[in-house]
């Protein structure tokens, strides 16, 4: 591809550089935007005639008529502030000409966005990621980051940690049927990477009614943005084609709204967007990590076809904590449209994205001719110095002393635990050592429990293959016992997924598969309060499984699994606390039971076929992989048959079926409602174990660590409903995402979400059970919004409980 250019520099009267102006010529969507010192480039095709419009918001439009004979051709330009013009009638006080001209913006936005409805379009994206003041610990622990990413920062813990360049084609039809072509992607310091850098992430339309960054925004000109907005006429000014542009300044009504803040400008009479420069304060994001996140965008009219159309966009974004700031850049240049009256029926399909295979070879010529925004000085050397370095990181000699260095073995590494890597073949060793703290945990039946274990990995990033063999030495120091088991598993590719696994030994497991009861939080419940709630029986096993996806956004798995199942008793009195209450025995059907076990030992064979099938999955694909996006529009469904059999008795064999739906439903700017719904059904289970039954997740430690709550009731005992038989399940939950809590006085300062659940379960021969909860949702102390508190109520048999729930997100 082979490129002319007209370059120069964009200043003010006073000799500042202008930074990101436009750079367009009349009449066509040939388009640039300057870097941030007001240095541009245009690409142009041929010597010619050529008029070129320079503009930036603050500044009069500059319109310049050239005739090129050669290129280079340097055409540097000066523009004059912009002097904003006040209607008289902005100075009566009972009248807001704002008001008017949103009202005409909101009628006329359907209209203006049809305009755009359909069309194709080059896209050439470049972002930075900056960061400053890393140390090199925090709160006492160690900075966990690559070696290569540190080696960016300078002493002071400041660096650009990522830059790269994205070119594509993208083809759009509204209001979801999108396409994207990558051609071009360069990383600096990875000439294997593709970069992150769409247009399908940064497709923002304030056409819409919400724009979704982070959560659903409210847009200033929404159908209901006046509940939202206030809005001030600061003054308004003509275009180089004499249209009349009004400058809006947009304020939220209330500040914990998902609102934005800043100016939006408007085309008279038109009534379309001609720029947008907005801001969104980072709780206003559900994000308190982000300071704020700003968002630019111009727009380009052509008087042949009368559309304004989106030329360039801007993201900056700001975040950080423990005194580290990060920051990030994002500049995106649209042109070459061609608006279309209709698509071929074909060119829409789930594949959403594509990265040529070629991509990531151009050579600097071919950026040098393409790029749209010359880089700065700052980005030149940024490329010079991570290119350059490049080659001697990915040779097996500098590999090697990397490796050389870290893998020294020291006599504590006995106790800490040791990592043997080679970076150059792609393999590492791990042990865990004797002392791995993280696998601490106590239960009545090992009591003080301690692991330790190897694992072996090794990889191929770009056959998308992974392989992991791990042996794990469980000890309980009270029943006296060490059990060991072990994994292999493999991943073939990045394409179908498909995975194998083969595992056994033996392991103490909880009686529901699921493991509702974490480690940590039996730890606290048994040893502070003498509720040991885990209920475990001794498990001898082999199995083999295999998945991978058959068909675009369905995955089949298969498992069979031997098992030799013994019951356990306590072995442990011990507690933290001293009291007078026993522990449970280990039978969960039968609490004060300590002399009979729960089960006959036995062993049993099971056969597991799994389906998961999201519906209309979009998928992107990469040279290094194909990777499904969940369609948000509709529910996922989980199938499930198990069968056991080949047991030492008959009456432990079984079938089972199994389905469960799961929908997350956006309301919005309302909020979200998720569902999920599961029934099941038993054959030929009469007298099967009761490690077979159906499980429910319950919960009574009034401590929840989920995200949401839709897999778990929060107050029912956890074994109180298992059966085998038939059952139905349903949790429920809606967050309003602030929609509510955002509007009411003194609780707004919370910056919290309003939740509330459902939840309902139907087993044979009993009367069902429901709960219902409500509470808010990240709570916490300035960033940090880890909580959350529920209220329950619990109604079963004609019986009422209440109780408070305390959630925990780490």
């Amino acid at each position: 591809m082979s490129f002319s250019q007209i370059k120069g520099t964009i200043s003010d009267e006073k000799g500042n550089s202008i930074p990101y102006a436009i750079v367009f010529e009349e009449n066509t969507y040939n388009s640039t935007t300057a870097n941030e010192k007001g240095v541009y480039e245009l690409n142009v095709k041929k010597t010619d005639n050529h008029t070129l419009i320079f503009k930036s918001l603050g500044y009069k439009t500059k319109k310049e008529k050239i005739t090129t004979t050669e290129f280079p051709y340097t055409l540097n330009a000066v523009l004059a502030e912009e002097n904003l013009a006040l209607n008289e009638v902005v100075i009566n006080t009972k009248v807001n000409p704002a008001l008017a001209i949103i009202k005409k913006a909101i009628a006329s936005k359907k209209e203006n966005a049809e305009k755009t409805n359909r069309f194709t379009a080059d896209f050439y994206s470049r972002g930075i990621f900056k960061i400053k003041n890393l140390p090199k610990k925090i709160m006492g622990m160690k900075v966990d980051m690559e070696d290569k990413m540190l080696s960016y920062l300078d002493s002071t813990g400041s660096g650009i940690i990522y830059l790269s360049e994205t070119v594509s084609k993208i083809s759009f039809e509204k209001p979801d049927h999108f396409k994207e072509k990558i051609i071009a992607s360069k990383i600096a310091g990875d000439n294997k990477g593709y970069s992150y850098n769409t247009a399908l992430s940064s497709n923002y339309s304030f056409y819409n009614n919400v724009v979704k960054i982070g959560t659903n925004l409210i847009s200033p000109i929404a159908n209901n943005a006046f509940n939202y907005y206030k809005y001030q006429l600061e003054g308004s000014f003509f275009d180089e084609n004499n249209h009349q542009i009004n400058k809006i300044k947009v304020t939220p009504k209330r500040d914990k709204d998902p609102v934005f803040e800043g100016y939006i400008y408007i085309v008279d009479d038109s009534w379309a967007i001609y720029a947008i420069d907005l801001t969104i304060k980072g709780y206003r994001m559900n994000n308190e990590f982000t300071e704020f996140f700003q968002l630019k965008q111009n727009f380009d009219y052509n008087s042949i076809n009368k559309i304004w159309a989106k030329s360039n966009q801007s993201i900056t974004l700001v975040a950080g904590a423990f005194g580290i700031q990060f920051t990030a850049n994002f500049n995106h240049v649209f042109s070459n449209y061609n608006f279309l009256d209709s698509f071929d029926k074909n060119t829409f399909t789930n594949e959403i994205l594509s990265i040529e295979t070629t991509a990531n070879k151009k050579e600097n010529q071919f950026w040098n001719t393409i790029r749209p925004i010359p880089l700065t000085t700052e980005e030149v050397l940024d490329y010079s110095k991570k290119d350059s370095i490049e080659t001697v990181r990915e040779s097996k000699k500098y590999l090697d002393s990397i490796d050389e260095k870290k893998n020294k073995f020291h006599l504590m590494n006995v106790i800490n635990g040791y990592t043997y890597k080679n970076s150059y073949q792609k393999y590492s060793f791990h042990y865990n050592g004797l002392v791995d703290l993280s696998s601490l945990n106590f239960n009545t039946v090992q009591g003080i429990s301690l692991s330790s274990g190897f694992s072996f990995s090794n990889w191929n990033d770009d056959l998308g293959k992974k392989t992991n063999i791990k042996t794990t030495f469980n000890y309980g120091f009270s029943d006296e016992r060490l059990r060991v088991s072990a994994e292999y598993k493999h991943q073939f590719n990045n394409q179908n997924y498909a995975k194998l696994a083969i595992f056994g030994g033996t392991k103490v497991s909880q009686f529901n598969a699921n493991e509702p009861i974490k480690g940590f939080i039996n730890d606290i419940s048994a040893t502070f309060f003498k509720d040991n709630y885990m209920k475990l029986y001794n498990k001898e096993f082999f199995g083999v499984q295999y998945s991978q996806n058959i068909a675009n956004g369905v995955n089949l798995e298969g498992k069979v699994d031997y098992s030799q199942r013994k019951p356990l008793f306590n072995t442990s009195n011990y507690t933290f606390l001293k009291n007078d209450k026993s522990y449970t025995s280990n039978n969960p059907q039968a609490p004060d039971d300590y002399i009979n076990p729960g089960f006959e030992t036995h062993h049993l064979t099971t056969f597991n076929l799994n389906a998961t099938i999201n519906f209309g999955n979009k998928f992107i694909t990469r040279p290094d992989g194909k990777y499904n996006i969940k369609n948000k529009k509709y529910p996922s469904l989980f199938l499930n048959y198990e069968k056991g059999f080949a047991a030492n008795e008959k009456k432990y064999e079984f079938d089972k079926v199994e389905a469960k739906i799961s929908y997350n439903m956006l309301l919005k700017n309302k909020g979200e409602l998720a569902v999920n719904f599961n029934v099941g059904k038993f054959f030929n289970a009469e007298n099967i174990a009761f490690i077979d039954y159906k499980h429910f997740n319950g919960n009574q430690t009034h401590i929840e660590l989920s995200e949401k709550y839709l897999d778990a009731f929060l107050l029912m005992p956890y074994y109180s409903n298992s059966t085998n038989t038939s059952y139905f399940q349903l949790h429920s939950e809606y967050n309003d995402n602030g929609f509510i809590m955002n509007k009411i006085p003194l609780l707004n300062k919370l910056k919290s979400q309003l939740v509330m659940g459902y939840h309902a379960l139907g087993v044979p021969n009993k009367k069902p059970y429901n709960e219902f909860n409500i509470g808010l949702d990240r709570l916490g102390f300035g960033k940090f919004k880890i909580f959350r508190i529920d209220y329950v109520r619990t109604y079963e048999n004609g019986i009422k409980t209440n109780g408070l729930v305390f959630g925990l997100k780490l």
